[in-house]
């Protein structure tokens, strides 16, 4: 399924779903950001109501979003409830109704019960989600965007995009495309304030990164715009996880 009619689909459905406690629904990530790889991207969506869903609700809306999934790219739909209180003004870490992505796939379907039961709480992730939104999203469906989301301070979402790399040094072979490019956005806001997309931030990293980092931060660059699989310097790239960390924490 095309990734337009997939998103109809979703905004048809929701809205059948939940009906006048929907306040919006929200795209952002590589999708609005022009790095879209249906291969490697996952499909990020944040769905805004009300007030809180009853749990008959969410086992509806949990139906459909994992029978959706069977359409969507490998990485699948993540997607993300929130209540339109938490979004402006901002409350970190961010409460959320509900969550969904495909590491949690097969925990719903073996136990749908304890999933709608425990899958609640708080994000940090949510932190970064709002700001791309509130600064590049779009609106599939609902409110405008400024009128539901307010700016995110700088210290949460710095601290939201610290969180997702602070341990880069001991699990950056776990994932080295993902960490290495986010190291470079990370870096790219701390010094500069920008908000950037992985392979933004990876193409200011080859500009204001040191040399010898340039050869590992072009490999990531074509292994996620790509189908390519990358054979890393591991030497290299925990030295480079040292030194971003570091100049990130200064």
């Amino acid at each position: 399924m095309y990734l337009s009619d997939l998103l109809k689909s979703f905004v048809t459905q929701s809205q059948k779903i939940l009906g006048d406690n929907l306040t919006g629904i929200y795209l952002h990530g590589s999708a609005v950001m022009g790095c879209y790889n249906e291969k490697k991207s996952d499909i990020d969506l944040l769905v805004v109501v009300e007030e809180a869903i009853p749990n008959n609700i969410k086992y509806r809306f949990m139906d459909m979003v994992v029978a959706l999934n069977t359409y969507a790219p490998p990485k699948g739909i993540e997607i993300s409830i929130v209540k339109r209180g938490v979004c402006n003004s901002f409350v970190y870490p961010t409460p959320f109704e509900l969550h969904f992505s495909i590491a949690h796939l097969e925990w719903y379907k073996t136990d749908p019960f304890d999933y709608i039961e425990k899958m609640k709480g708080t994000d940090k992730d949510l932190a970064a989600h709002f700001t791309i939104i509130y600064h590049r999203g779009k609106c599939l469906y609902g409110s405008d965007i400024k009128d539901v989301f307010g700016a995110v301070s700088k210290e949460d979402y710095f601290d939201s995009i610290w969180n997702d790399i602070e341990e880069a040094e001991t699990e950056i072979m776990d994932n080295p495309t993902y960490i290495i490019l986010n190291l470079c956005r990370v870096l790219a806001y701390k010094r500069e304030e920008l908000i950037l997309s992985k392979q933004e931030g990876g193409k200011w990293g080859i500009c204001n990164v040191p040399e010898k980092y340039r050869t590992l931060i072009v490999q990531a660059l074509d292994e996620y715009l790509s189908d390519k699989s990358t054979e890393w310097d591991e030497k290299n790239a925990h030295e480079y996880a040292a030194y971003m960390t570091t100049q990130i924490r200064n």
